[in-house]
């Protein structure tokens, strides 16, 4: 299987154009609530997190959860990883490095955990990078995915006003019975898919936008926190994200 709807020159450019990478990564930070739960449930010890550079859930579960972590992206900035370290009252080593491509490299140990934040929307078929996922799994061990939910208000703001943005992700991933028949073929066991967090809005290289476009965002924004704070509930319309759970 390739990736074929982004490669290592678009990640490239991603990465070099971003600001505001390097920051103070809270204990509760998003799905931080989740993974302490299934990291105390299921006695996990390591991880290993695939495509999340510059490595944010890593060291959140390095610094948090004293995981023996492990990133793997096929793109790193060994520098920027420091940094993020440094930042965090990490040093450089703290966690674990790998830069291969996913479909190309053989797993040297397998793990109580493998994660990924945003990763299986950039490919065409969803079940077969779930699958690439568990060749680090160890029997028994957790499967933890999560992506965005395009398929609501969010994506609405996505397709109106960064359509670039939005095509590089596979809309038909955001399914939770997709998501779910998936893991199930692949013989997972414990699958729960779900929508989660609170209604938000957000746009990628924000500071580019005309200034209409952000007022028009903004306006979005504060009208569904409104909403949900009188009907606060999860859900697909709403929701900015996809929880996937699975245990091999």
């Amino acid at each position: 299987m390739e990736q074929n709807l982004t490669d290592r020159s678009f990640w490239k450019a991603f990465w070099e154009s971003r600001k505001g990478l390097i920051f103070y990564i809270k204990p509760n930070y998003v799905f931080g609530d989740i993974l302490a739960k299934l990291i105390a449930k299921k006695n996990i010890t390591n991880a290993i997190e695939l495509g999340g550079f510059p490595g944010y859930y890593a060291t959140y579960l390095k610094k948090y959860q004293k995981l023996d972590t492990t990133l793997f992206d096929y793109y790193i900035h060994q520098d920027l990883i420091n940094q993020l370290l440094e930042k965090n009252g990490l040093k450089p080593g703290d966690i674990n490095i790998i830069e291969a491509d996913l479909f190309k490299y053989q797993p040297e140990k397998l793990y109580d955990m493998v994660l990924s934040f945003g990763l299986i929307e950039h490919f065409n078929d969803t079940k077969a990078i779930i699958e690439t996922h568990l060749q680090f799994l160890k029997p028994g061990g957790v499967l933890f995915i999560t992506l965005p939910n395009f398929k609501s208000v969010n994506g609405w703001v996505q397709r109106k006003f960064d359509k670039e943005n939005y095509d590089k992700h596979n809309i038909n991933s955001m399914d939770l019975q997709l998501l779910t028949d998936s893991c199930k073929q692949l013989g997972l066991k414990e699958v729960e898919a779900y929508y989660h967090g609170r209604f938000t809005v957000w746009l990628e290289n924000k500071a580019e936008r005309t200034g209409l476009v952000k007022a028009l965002v903004k306006t979005i924004w504060l009208a569904g926190k409104i909403a949900t704070k009188i009907i606060p509930v999860e859900s697909k319309s709403l929701s900015p994200y996809i929880v996937l759970k699975a245990v091999k």
